[in-house]
């Protein structure tokens, strides 16, 4: 691992590539102000010739927390089953290529250079955001390759999301909705939830998962107002532990299951979740088997992560474990304890870092009396993230026991040098510092 200065040059897996040039273009067309709206990638679309209208059938995700693992535990029972599944999901860990799938396969790297070429030359200098131009070019990718299903993740909030073009999706998922992206979507969970409800469509059922009462009621008045069939947790279907596993329950069938390969309370939620969807999606194959499969063998790096070799891992002694985790909302941050309240058998120590738009001291709270140190680090070449020092204050004033750290090796040589016995020193705060790790490690 680099010092900190070193950290912000690029390292081999994050050399750039052709892509980041355009990218980095694209990006200086941002507006001053980010206004969500739909005309600027609608107009985008219409000069591409309308790509949204040519895609596969969509199923399409909103919701605050675990959308990317939702679509995670889907894609890997569909592809169990033998089916072409697109994926596009936000943001991306390490290379933007992730963000777009192509029927199991990231995109290759000279098409999708030529796609965001394409898109750059049909929006010309117009205003346009990073994420509305980057759609587009997805759009067009997943109509250029044959699939069976397009699993679509929205990038914030809803209604005016880019992705919230497809008028008629196959189904729609909304995860549990919590407070986050406060300035773009409201300070309330209502306004939240009136928000991520943008995507529900007149006829089209959509499944709902765990949400607060606030969030519940505002997802079905909008679903009574344009005729929606919902697919409710806790109404019409559940799931409730089972040993190491869960029994999946809907329309008076159970089924039981095995723990999920994602670890976490809320990892079951998410798979119960993807098997509420799964029962929807007839026509797809989608059979015990492939159920089962798809929970045992789903991948999804950066959440509760366990790394097990690199340069990273290989700075502990022998004993030590090193887990990372990019959740960043104080949602994500309950859950994170309710799966670390498990962890009491040797010390817990954190490195956190996380980006300034995010409430540090709301993440952290849930934590408190479960970590027996704690090191604040930059996310390195990141221009919004929170100083060292100042991830230090936020934790202190969360009731940790934290220290700044120069970058993420002083830290883990830090808590090493200071602990009586192994421990586990789990990395977290933000999908950023997550993707850098990655980068760094590989």
């Amino acid at each position: 691992m680099t010092s900190h200065t070193a950290a912000t040059t690029p390292s081999p897996s994050t050399a750039p590539t052709p892509s980041d040039a355009v990218l980095d273009r694209l990006s200086r067309l941002h507006p001053k102000v980010i206004d969500l709206s739909l005309d600027r990638i609608e107009r985008l679309l219409y000069r591409l010739g309308n790509p949204e209208t040519d895609l596969p059938p969509v199923v399409h995700v909103s919701g605050t927390n675990g959308k990317g693992s939702v679509i995670a535990y889907l894609r890997a029972m569909l592809e169990a089953a033998g089916r072409r599944v697109h994926v596009y999901t936000s943001p991306h860990l390490v290379r933007f290529k992730e963000r777009i799938r192509l029927a199991g396969h990231l995109i290759d790297e000279a098409e999708l250079v030529e796609l965001l070429e394409e898109c750059e030359a049909a929006n010309g200098e117009t205003a346009i955001t990073f994420f509305e131009v980057t759609t587009a070019a997805a759009f067009l990718a997943f109509t250029r390759h044959p699939a069976d299903i397009l699993l679509l993740e929205t990038g914030l909030g809803g209604r005016l999301d880019a992705t919230n073009v497809v008028d008629q999706p196959l189904l729609s998922l909304i995860t549990p909705v919590s407070i986050d992206h406060v300035q773009f979507l409201g300070e309330t969970l209502e306004q939240i939830a009136f928000e991520k409800a943008g995507i529900l469509k007149p006829g089209v059922t959509a499944v709902i998962g765990p949400q607060p009462p606030q969030a519940l009621a505002v997802i079905e008045a909008r679903a009574a107002t344009l005729g929606v069939p919902l697919l409710r947790a806790g109404r019409e279907w559940g799931f409730e532990p089972d040993g190491p596993g869960f029994v999946f329950r809907s329309g008076g069938h159970a089924e039981s299951h095995g723990a999920p390969r994602l670890p976490g309370g809320h990892q079951v939620a998410n798979a119960a979740m993807a098997l509420a969807a799964a029962q929807r999606l007839a026509g797809f194959g989608l059979d015990a088997a492939a159920r089962r499969r798809g929970l045992a063998e789903v991948e999804w790096p950066g959440r509760l992560q366990r790394l097990t070799w690199g340069p990273l891992p290989a700075r502990l002694p022998a004993g030590w474990e090193l887990w990372l985790d990019g959740g960043h909302n104080a949602s994500a941050g309950q859950a994170l304890a309710a799966v670390l309240s498990g962890w009491r058998e040797r010390p817990l120590h954190l490195v956190f870092g996380m980006m300034n738009t995010k409430a540090a001291r709301d993440f952290l709270r849930p934590l408190g009396g479960l970590a027996a140190s704690l090191q604040g680090v930059t996310i390195p070449g990141e221009a919004n993230a929170l100083s060292a020092e100042s991830v230090a204050a936020e934790a202190r004033a969360a009731g940790f026991a934290a220290t700044p750290a120069a970058s993420l090796a002083e830290a883990l040589e830090r808590i090493v040098a200071q602990a009586e016995r192994p421990g586990r020193v789990l990395i977290c705060g933000s999908l950023y510092l997550a993707g850098r790790v990655l980068a760094d490690n590989a």
